[in-house]
């Protein structure tokens, strides 16, 4: 199995959160640190992405949900470390209402295609990204899109628990990279 690394939001994922049910459940997941959760500044999170990126044994694929996701668009515009793939769950707004202010480093999102396969899970019903920003997003970074229905910001919140439907769309995107 290929490594996944986690990239849990702003806030980390709590225990009920599907990213911490995966990583329960298989040990080819590993999560990444940067030293605060809650008060999330990018060039730590950047760092603490690439030092997860370097303990693996080959390029892995980097899971993230959130805030995260825009931690990738950013290391992916830095690094030049390899990475399989990136599954992009809840794409936010930075420049939303909803955004939070603690992120506020985040903001500036490069636009520029990521340098690696890509998949964005969006909800219909996500109160930190409408849609229309979120298909631009995917569009910019040349990622494919899936629209999941109304499942709120894919959270803990959204009652998924384990997420199976996530996780088949997970195990999806690395068939098609191992093929590519």
């Amino acid at each position: 199995m290929r490594k996944m690394i986690t990239l849990p939001g702003i806030g980390g994922s709590g225990d009920t959160h599907w990213q911490t049910l995966w990583e329960r459940a298989e040990s080819g997941f590993m999560r990444f640190k940067p030293a605060s959760w809650d008060h999330p500044h990018l060039d730590d999170w950047i760092q603490s992405l690439e030092h997860a990126v370097a303990a693996c044994d080959g390029p892995p694929v980097l899971v993230a949900h959130s805030l995260a996701c825009l931690l990738v668009a950013h290391w992916a515009a830095r690094s030049s470390s390899p990475v399989a793939g990136t599954f992009l769950v809840s794409v936010p707004d930075p420049e939303g209402s909803a955004f939070p202010a603690e992120a506020a480093s985040f903001r500036s999102v490069p636009t520029a295609p990521l340098r690696c396969p890509s998949l964005v899970i969006a909800s219909t019903d996500d109160p930190y990204g409408e849609l229309t920003q979120t298909r631009r997003r995917a569009h910019e970074w040349r990622s494919g899109l899936i629209v999941a229905g109304a499942l709120g910001h894919i959270n803990a919140s959204s009652g998924l628990g384990d997420w199976p439907q996530g996780r088949g769309l997970l195990d999806a995107f690395c068939a098609g990279l191992a093929r590519g």
